[in-house]
């Protein structure tokens, strides 16, 4: 059953009719009054009645989102509305900004000019009238690859770069290209996969799928389409033209640097040059408009044009405004042009177009004046929950010839309500009944709000949950992260720190040879102290590890050839082997413990979890059945849960909570700070009001006497939930019987805190909470010994947060604050000098007069620090002037905004967290990092910058941001002792040690007496033939690198295989060298099972060396091997001549001979 089958009722009444004649009949401005909540409903059936594309323009970019979502809920398939973003940067600011918004901008360009169905777009005012490539450009860049055609490489390269393509060694995201030998890899702007082309010479060979986590070819396609890549094309215009476009500007106005700075700019641009603020003169070459690309057909919808048209003025505004400013100060020339498209400018372009329909709510125009087609929607009746109500006013509407549909994501249990009241429903089905009530879920999206359409004989009563709960679960089409695989040699640069596990810690130089003879074989060159050099030859590249720490400092060098590296890896070894063992004899205690067993789900647990109005990820809905399964088993829970910040924690706690409460026993929440303990108390108390829980909760913020009154009533059982700092595990404080403690950001409190804790953990369940992302590494090494849940999937509603970099400007500080102002909002000004900081909240007044400014920082009184951020907590304050202080223990949904002052002084995991304050609803979040003139910036900081605005799921500033922080939080699970060995060792070492002390230990327990540890058997092979991928098959250091340690970590044949698969098909035929390699490593597999420990070719002998005795079994070896081989004690030996040709074939063979005469000797003395 599909809710889209109901817009074939409203295409039937007489109203819709009238409304598409006068469409057809090309009528110019149609007058439409409608009521809000039923607008999606009307697009969705135009889009299903009319030939044309759809413009629908909103007055703000939220209005836009919503929107969207909403018609793709109606039409109920996805990407049949598309919304034609807004660029945030700001004109005339040198602002550095992700490229995101750019492509989605020209997908929808693409899909007016290309489009296989007929495309409905959504766009906002802002969007409408930024300017844009131009349409000539857009047309006469796009071109078809097709399989079979002759083309230039260089030619071809040439034409990408112009396009705005990036070149990089290999290709994640879309924009994206790559160039090797005769391959070329590209992720055009809009496909759904990159695509790899192999040439034969001149001729397009193969064009194949790729998949950009694996870089491995999928399928084979004839031809693919590649449109530009960015917006703003300056290649596509010759110095002539540049130079015209630049004669008209007057920097007589500007000051001396700023004259200097464009001249240089403009000297770059004429020479073809890649510029940092290439937005700044986006104005100059962006010449086109969306109207450009639309046909004449195109069906324009306005909605609430007032509005719109009020959103465009203030726009403009702003914009006239800021030019001024620029001008006066001598930031910005005369004549500097926009990139902006005047709204009258827009108006006349809309007057060459066929139809206009303009909606106006309802009151909003007098009937009489104008001719109006009145669309016959009412507003739907409001529950609030009230499911008695529903029913009762459901039954009344259908006896008035009336259906019903509801759509709600707890259909179940209005199902349920229905049944119990002995009224009959449809459930989902095939179609949509024509009388009755019918009950279905939501698609991807939600329909937002219901209405009544009021047709004669036939009325329609559409419900959803915000009619009948009062809110709506956010959905969101789910994002594609198509992850990146865990590569750390593609990311390595000569500098960078590294772990050798026989030798220590280093700093990586680079690669070379070990002589300067020709045909050598390439060698990782790491500088230990002293400045001494170790070769390490690339397959064995495996005992080689990135150094990670935390980024404090820089880890001391080890010393070779002394036994310094060899005490400290044998210190870590023993700690961590104390370490699992302490943790297994606690898991064992906890195994054998007796707890309280908590039955299964209530059924006012099912309705609190039904009232969520979020949709839950998977990884929410696995950790809560963990949860749950521990409560209802004898043993006491005690389970870490991990997960970002805003992932939902609160709300598995939350439900843990009501479980125990609905239990009859009482639940201890112990969070780190007074703020957080009312944030806490306020989100438990609204989520739990239909229900008789008795919550309350205990800080500071209570008196002395309502303090005690607290205390009185957890002796008596008065209280289920209480709420509190450390406050509530003092030693006055006593609960009748105790079922759940859940602690949040156990790290946070001290050690007298953690031993009450500790006690009471031996008889009650606990549930821990840390939002510092754990490793997965540790999470598997823990694995068995410690019960951890990690939550890793953003929240579907999660837009990704907008990150600029700018120079310092207080016009951009005053445009940034209005904008999150004039949607309600709150700001963060993170300035993180105590001394000056209420000079700088000063300033922000004078600069936004109208915002409401607070101050918060760490030499405040802790009275005066709780007040504050309490009054921005309760929306009291709309800025918020604070110090690092908001790092953690806030979580404000409504603060949106971030500016932060001196962003080049902050360290990149540090930056990244600070970004985590904001886009913690469904709400567009911008984070604007504020930098001084670029000259003053050391070229560390520069970097680092530019990795946050990379800062996706896929740029690496990401993953080093993420790497520290997760290695911060192993030392927070695990204490400060092993923080120590992880500095002492790195990161990478320390869980292969913890991993194998645990799985050691395991095993002993398991075997008992019988236990052996069984080392791995190195073999070392040395046949004096080259070996390794040549620099000229693979250019790009950390492509070749990282795969040499992929090739050294195949454990098995059929993996060596799949490897030189993905170099054919990456890289092209294996160079003879590649050859030899591969060969060597699958050698070494064979070799690894029949206990060789070395294989030597010297001159025209061949040995296999062994480390034990098989001269025992001369006769019978003879036999198998023949007479060509020689059986000495410890040896095996032949003559290269006497093999001939084929004896690498014969080598390999033998040895398998050897691996299967050993295994038979075995079976005969094992019966």
């Amino acid at each position: 059953m599909s809710i889209n089958n109901l817009t074939k009722v409203f295409r039937e009444t007489s109203e819709y009719k009238e409304l598409v004649q006068k469409i057809s009949s090309k009528k110019r401005n149609i007058q439409v009054q409608i009521i809000d909540e039923a607008v999606p409903y009307l697009i969705a059936s135009l889009r299903e009645s009319v030939e044309t594309p759809i413009l629908v323009i909103c007055h703000s970019p939220e209005q836009s989102r919503r929107m969207q979502e909403r018609i793709t809920a109606w039409y109920n398939q996805p990407g049949i509305a598309s919304r034609f973003s807004e660029n945030d940067s700001l004109p005339f600011e040198r602002m550095v900004s992700n490229l995101d918004v750019s492509r989605e901008r020209l997908c929808v360009l693409d899909s007016i000019l290309h489009a296989d169905g007929l495309p409905t777009i959504i766009a906002s005012a802002a969007a409408l009238s930024q300017k844009t490539l131009s349409k000539e450009i857009f047309q006469q860049s796009t071109h078809l690859i097709e399989k079979g055609t002759d083309i230039s490489l260089d030619q071809l390269t040439f034409e990408w770069q112009k396009m705005g393509y990036l070149f990089e060694p290999n290709v994640y995201s879309p924009g994206f290209a790559s160039r090797r030998g005769g391959i070329l890899d590209i992720f055009p702007m809009g496909a759904e996969h990159p695509f790899r082309i192999e040439l034969w010479g001149d001729r397009i060979e193969s064009i194949r799928k790729f998949d950009p986590a694996t870089q491995r070819s999928l399928e084979e396609i004839e031809r693919f389409r590649v449109i530009p890549a960015a917006e703003t094309l300056p290649d596509f215009y010759d110095n002539e033209s540049i130079s015209k476009f630049f004669s008209h500007i007057d920097l007589a106005n500007c000051k001396e640097d700023e004259i200097n700075k464009i001249n240089q700019e403009i000297d770059l641009l004429l020479d073809g040059q890649f510029i940092e603020d290439l937005n700044f003169y986006s104005g100059f070459f962006n010449e086109g408009c969306i109207f450009d690309y639309f046909p004449k057909d195109v069906i324009i919808i306005e909605l609430r044009p007032n509005e719109i048209i009020n959103a465009a003025w203030d726009a403009e505004e702003r914009i006239d405004q800021l030019k001024l400013n620029k001008e006066s100060r001598g930031e910005l020339p005369y004549n500097f042009p926009s990139n902006h498209i005047s709204w009258k400018e827009i108006t006349t372009k809309m007057e060459n177009w066929e139809s206009k329909i303009v909606c106006t709510p309802w009151g909003m125009t007098d009937l009489q004046e104008t001719e109006i087609t009145l669309m016959p929607f009412s507003s739907a009746p409001t529950f609030n929950g009230d499911l008695d109500d529903l029913v009762k006013e459901s039954s009344g509407f259908i006896q008035t010839s009336g259906r019903i549909v509801i759509s709600s994501n707890n259909s179940t249990r209005i199902e349920d309500f229905f049944r119990e009241s002995k009224t009959q429903i449809y459930e989902d089905g095939e179609a949509i009944p024509d009388n009755g009530i019918s009950v279905l879920k939501p698609g991807i999206e939600n329909i937002g709000q219901g209405f009544v359409l009021n047709r004669s004989g036939d009325r329609l009563l559409v419900l959803s949950d915000t009619e009948i709960f009062g809110r709506t679960k956010q959905r969101r089409a789910p994002r594609k992260s198509s992850k990146q695989r865990e590569a750390f040699f593609e990311e390595i640069e000569p500098g960078d720190f590294v772990v050798h596990i026989e030798h220590g810690i280093a700093k990586f130089t680079g690669t070379g040879s070990a002589t300067n003879r020709d045909g050598n074989p390439e060698y990782l060159i790491l500088q230990y102290a002293h400045g001494d050099k170790l070769y390490v030859p690339l397959d064995h590249i495996d005992r080689v590890a990135p150094y990670m720490a935390p980024m404090d400092r820089n880890p001391s060098l080890t010393r070779l050839d002394t036994q310094e590296w060899n005490r400290t890896k044998q210190r870590v070894e023993k700690s961590t082997r104390e370490m699992a063992a302490d943790l297994l004899t606690i898991y064992a205690e906890r195994e054998l413990a007796e707890g309280y067993a908590m039955g299964p789900d209530s059924k006012w647990q099912v309705e609190l979890e039904d009232s969520f109005p979020y949709e839950e990820t998977t990884d929410q809905i696995a950790t809560l059945s963990e949860i749950k399964e521990d409560m209802e088993s004898t043993k006491p829970m005690d389970r870490l849960v991990c997960g970002d910040v805003g992932y939902g924690k609160t709300e598995i706690a939350l439900r843990a909570a009501f479980k125990t409460a609905m239990e009859g026993k009482q639940v201890a929440v112990l969070v780190p700070t007074t703020v957080l303990a009312q944030q806490h108390f306020e989100t438990f108390s609204q989520r739990m009001s239909t229900f008789p829980v008795k919550l309350e909760v205990l800080s500071r913020f209570k008196s002395t006497r309502e303090q005690k009154e607290i205390i009185t009533n957890l002796k008596k059982g008065a209280i289920d939930i209480c709420i509190g700092t450390h406050r509530l595990v003092q030693k006055d404080v006593d609960f009748k019987d105790l079922g759940l403690v859940i602690v949040d950001e156990e790290q946070r409190f001290g050690v007298s805190h953690k031993e009450r804790l500790r006690q009471m953990r031996s008889h009650v369940d606990v549930l821990t909470l840390t939002a510092t992302p754990i490793p997965r590494t540790l999470h598997m090494s823990l694995a068995g010994v410690r019960d951890m849940s990690t939550i890793e999937t953003a929240p579907e509603e999660r837009i990704p947060i907008k990150t600029f970099v700018s120079e310092f400007s207080e016009d951009l500080i005053r445009e940034a604050i209005i904008r999150e102002l004039d949607r309600e909002g709150q700001v963060y000004f993170l300035h993180n000098r105590v001394y000056n900081i209420e000079y700088i909240s000063q300033l922000i007044r004078n600069l936004v007069p109208e915002a409401r400014v607070n101050i918060a920082h760490g030499q405040m009184s802790e009275t005066e620090l709780e007040k504050s951020m309490l009054s921005f907590s309760n929306g009291e304050s709309d800025v918020l002037v604070c110090t690092t202080i908001i790092e953690s223990g806030l979580d404000i949904p409504n603060a949106n905004t971030l500016i932060i002052n001196r962003a080049d002084s902050f360290g990149l995991s540090q930056l990244y967290q600070l970004r985590g304050r904001i886009g913690r609803s469904s709400k567009q979040a911008y984070s604007y990092l504020l930098i001084p003139t670029r000259h003053t910036m050391t070229e560390t900081a520069e970097q680092r910058l530019k990795a946050m605005l990379s800062a996706t799921e896929l740029g690496s500033g990401f993953k080093i941001a993420m790497k520290d922080l997760e290695i911060r939080g192993a030392g927070n699970i695990l204490g400060a002792e092993q923080s120590g060995h992880i500095h002492a060792v790195g990161f990478d070492l320390y869980t292969r040690l913890l991993s194998s002390a645990v799985e050691e230990l395991r095993a002993r327990q398991a075997e008992g007496e019988d236990y052996q540890l069984n080392p791995e058997n190195k073999v070392h092979i040395d046949l004096r033939i080259p070996a390794g991928i040549p620099e000229e098959y693979i250019v790009d250091l950390g492509s070749r690198l990282d795969m040499y340690q992929n090739l050294t970590r195949a454990k098995e044949a059929t993996e060596l295989e799949s490897i030189e698969q993905e170099l054919r098909d990456r890289y092209g035929p294996l160079p003879w060298q590649c050859r030899n390699l591969i060969y060597i490593l699958s050698l070494k597999i064979v070799a690894s099972k029949t206990g060789v420990e070395g294989i030597y070719k010297n001159n025209d002998n061949l040995i296999l060396q062994f480390p034990y005795d098989v001269g025992s079994s001369r006769i019978a070896l003879q036999k198998i091997l023949g007479e060509e081989w020689e059986i000495g004690n410890k040896q095996v030996r032949t003559y290269i001549s006497k093999l001939g040709n084929d004896w690498e074939d014969i080598l390999k063979t033998v040895l398998r001979q050897i691996d299967e005469f050993q295994r038979k000797v075995l079976a005969d003395l094992i019966p």
